[in-house]
Parts: C-alpha cells; structure tokens; sequence
C-alpha cells in the first residue's frame, strides 16, 4: 500500500487554498493519496508588525521547510514570492506550479481617481516604491494580515494593494478596481507561482513532483530569482523581477536617495538567461549606487 504524501503549508485560507490546488493535481498526475498539514509561522503570527522588519519572505516559509526536514511532512508548498534567493539547506525546489496572473492590483480605487493626499496601504517596499514614481502625492500605510483582513482596511478615500493571483485561487476577482500594468508595476520575484520543495534524496517524492512541474514557469521563475540572488536581496529592498513572453522585466530602487530604475531585457528562451538575468542584476546596482 502506498503512504499517502503529505503537504506542508501555512494555515491562510489563500495558502491553504494553494496547497489544496496543488494536492488535487498530484493526486490525479500520480494516483497518490495527498494529505495537508498546517504549520503556523512566524509571519502570520505576527500579522501586525512590518513584513521587512521581521525578515522579510523567510518568515513565512521556515517552519514550513522544517516541517519536511524533520520528517512531518514530505512537501512544502509556497507562494514562491514568499522564498528567500537561495536554496534552502536539505532541500529540493522539486516543482513549480503553472503560474496565475502575477500582477498586482489597486481595491478601492483606480490610481488615476485617487484624490492628492489620499493613502494607499501597502506592506511592500516595492509597491510602494513603484507607486510613488507614479503619484509622489499619495500617502502610504501599513497593510498586514490575510486576505479578509486587507480587504477590511481600504482607507477612506483611499485603495490597497494586493496580488491578482492571491485573489484569483479565492474567487474573489469581483474586488479588483484596477489591475496595474507590469510596464511600470513589475511584480515581485515568482509573484503568481506557487513552489514546492521536498527533501534532497527522496527519490520517490521528486518522481511524483515531476509530474506536476510546469516547465515555462520554471525556466521563467529560476531566471527571476538569479536576478533576485545576484542582487543578494529579500524583500526589504524594494525590487521587481517578471519574465512574460520572452521579456525579463526589472525594478529597483533605493531608499535612501528615492532613485530607481526599471529596464526590459530579452531573453533567448534558454539556459544562458540565467546569466543574462545576473547581468542585469548587475547594471541596475551599479546605476544605483
């Protein structure tokens, strides 16, 4: 008899959902008997507190991983935007999920229909960064929590930022008023993708992943992470990187002066855009700083 797989993810309703989708696609690629495990962490303990100021994507992925260290679960799922540029120790980025739309979104307002002065709320550096280059006359708050809670804090007059994808697992698109374009709103690293890791070694396991990894969404993600790795960066710096047909699409900026910078690279379709991503990593650094 074969024991069923077990998946490591956090308890949100929008993480759970994931898993959920993910699970349901195993177990009809493989014939597999798939169980969830939910793992609290760290980041959606501490939902009030400033994501970049308790470390960034790795609070939300560490317990999971450990959970299939220590032997409770046999995958980890996650938002891949939410895993740090390197690879964690033990294990294996096995497969990635065909990827949603990975845009971001204004709920409450268009960005053109905010009034000047009024806020958008936005716990990411990045969206707030590539709004303010638009609308510098805009205010900024906090925004934590899950889903329900987000959608729960619109400011008056105001609008918050969340992911298309992230409302698209819930069917809950109907709350978009604007989806951004990526030309000047570039999503952050694997935005729309879930990742799913296993233990190095756990031949039986990988097998099965295989049979659910999308291959363009690989090559698109693994490229945009080699931009995210070469800037040794996490999410407290305010940077972007999107792979859509063909384009590796890139923002950066820095804090301390407000510049930033944003470029579209062509990529080959191959294993030299590895390569090309950590060039342009490179580039936008140097024109930084």
């Amino acid at each position: 008899m074969t024991t069923a797989l077990r998946i490591a993810t956090r308890g949100s309703r929008q993480a759970w959902a994931q898993a959920t989708a993910v699970a349901d696609s195993l177990a009809l690629a493989t014939g597999r008997v798939v169980e969830l495990v939910e793992i609290n962490t760290t980041g959606d303990i501490q939902s009030e507190v400033p994501l970049h100021s308790i470390g960034g994507q790795g609070v939300f992925v560490k317990e999971v991983q450990r959970a299939v260290l220590d032997g409770r679960a046999d995958i980890a799922a996650h938002s891949a935007k939410d895993l740090t540029s390197g690879a964690a120790d033990g294990l294996l980025l096995a497969a990635f999920a065909e990827r949603r739309d990975a845009r971001d979104a204004l709920i409450g307002s268009t960005l053109d229909d905010l009034l000047e002065g009024a806020t958008v709320a936005s716990g990411s550096v990045r969206r707030r960064a590539q709004i303010r280059r638009i609308r510098p006359d805009l205010e900024f708050a906090e925004l934590r929590g899950n889903i329900d809670t987000r959608l729960s804090k619109i400011p008056e007059g105001g609008a918050i930022v969340m992911a298309v994808a992230a409302l698209q697992i819930l069917e809950m698109t109907d709350r978009i008023t604007e989806v951004l374009s990526i030309d000047e709103f570039v999503p952050a690293i694997g935005q729309g993708c879930v990742a799913i890791e296993c233990r190095l070694g756990d031949s039986a396991t990988i097998e099965a992943l295989a049979a659910i990894d999308h291959a363009s969404t690989r090559h698109d993600v693994e490229v945009e992470r080699a931009f995210l790795a070469e800037l040794g960066s996490g999410c407290s710096l305010p940077v972007g990187g999107h792979v859509v047909n063909g384009v590796l699409h890139t923002f950066l900026a820095n804090l301390a002066t407000g510049l930033s910078i944003g470029d579209q690279v062509a990529l080959a379709g191959d294993a030299g855009d590895i390569e090309t991503a950590r060039n342009a990593a490179r580039s936008a650094h140097d024109a930084l700083n």
